[in-house]
């Protein structure tokens, strides 16, 4: 089965083709250190060669990020993500870091007094932000000094999370943040050289790109997509085939992967879309590893379908690896899964993040029960 079949990604051979996806969970700090808590969760779920992508991280205090999600620009943060690192390679895992910047999807409050948050354009997402319970902020345009600045500060977040014992990083341009918002028709009106045609909508994501990879290298950087899933933050692109392919086209071919999320995803989108496909795509990338995310929790059966039937294909599973801290092996031997339990996914304990039962202390509870029963009849 080639889930379970080697394959070479960037600087890595990894075991198999099951992926830890990133995913915000809130289990770090208010200074956004990641804690003991985490370093637990990605022990539990690392497997020999087997590759982990962090959570989303901010690449400066300069984004207005949220409470309790990591960041990659202090001391304190490094340290904390050190003991994750630590903790994966023990088990002979790989680990990558997600270099994040939200764009216009923060908060101010978040931010120095007297800042405003940053977008492609001066444009609000036209929804409630949950986390501050009030409408979205209309952002300030970047300039062109602007970008560079954040450029650097994804170069440099990139340097730290190596130093911080990451193997690589995913660069987030998904989800409808920063480098989706260049990307999408809908929140990029631009008339400068970083808006209007698909080229200069693309400029910025590969930019920043080829300055982390010149940073750390090739090998060690990978990019996350999802052409239809900056609908929930009003990030929408006229043209998502011709835009995305123009950026494969684009890209680094060197990179260790392309990661995009497939359009039948109904975690942030209003509805799932049955209609588009990822297929345009991998053909433009193919013979090189291709990382591909979204339904998989709620439909297993299409894991290993997938995987065999795409050629350089890895799965990448959010929710059911947050139930199932051995996924891999339950995959690899048929094992039935643990259910996820959505009202903890933001909560800020251990219940519902690391204390899902593994599937052989299940069977051994089963055993020692049916044999305390046998010896009382």
């Amino acid at each position: 089965m080639k889930l379970f079949e080697p394959i070479q990604l960037g600087a890595y051979q990894l075991q198999h083709r099951v992926v830890h996806a990133p995913l915000t969970r809130l289990r770090n700090t208010e200074n956004n250190v990641p804690t003991d808590l985490m370093v637990e969760y990605h022990r539990q779920r690392a497997t020999k060669g087997g590759l982990l992508i962090a959570e989303g991280s901010a690449v400066s205090a300069k984004l207005g990020g949220f409470p309790h999600t990591p960041g990659l620009f202090t001391k304190e943060q490094l340290e904390g993500w050190s003991k994750v690192t630590q903790g994966v390679h023990e088990k002979e895992g790989i680990i990558f870091s997600q270099l994040w910047h939200g764009g216009r999807a923060g908060s101010s409050l978040y931010l120095e007094k007297g800042q405003q948050l940053i977008g492609s354009s001066p444009i609000a997402i036209q929804k409630m932000n949950i986390m501050t319970n009030s409408p979205y902020e209309v952002p300030r345009e970047a300039t062109k000094d602007d970008i560079q600045d954040i450029i650097q500060q994804f170069v440099t977040a990139a340097k730290n999370a190596i130093s911080a014992g990451f193997d690589g990083v995913e660069i987030h341009g998904a989800n409808g943040y920063l480098i989706q918002q260049f990307i999408s028709t809908s929140s990029n009106k631009r008339t400068d050289d970083y808006g209007g045609s698909i080229p200069n909508r693309a400029r910025f994501v590969l930019e920043v790109t080829e300055a982390v990879v010149n940073a750390i290298g090739a090998g060690r950087t990978g990019i996350r997509f999802s052409p239809w899933g900056g609908e929930y933050i009003d990030a929408v692109d006229e043209t998502s085939y011709e835009t995305y392919s123009y950026i494969l086209e684009h890209l680094n071919p060197n990179l260790a992967y392309v990661h995009f999320i497939e359009p039948r995803d109904d975690v942030l989108r209003e509805t799932p879309d049955l209609e588009n496909s990822l297929d345009p795509f991998r053909k433009i990338w193919q013979g090189r590893p291709f990382i591909s995310s979204g339904g998989y929790s709620t439909s297993p059966e299409l894991i290993a379908t997938e995987a065999e039937n795409n050629v350089n294909t890895l799965i990448a599973v959010g929710r059911a690896y947050i139930s199932n801290p051995d996924l891999v092996e339950r995959l690899k031997h048929g094992w039935s899964l643990n259910k996820y339990k959505r009202e903890y996914f933001y909560t800020s304990d251990a219940v519902g993040y690391t204390d899902y039962p593994i599937y052989n202390d299940i069977v051994t509870t089963a055993d020692s029960t049916e044999q305390q029963e046998e010896k009382a009849s």
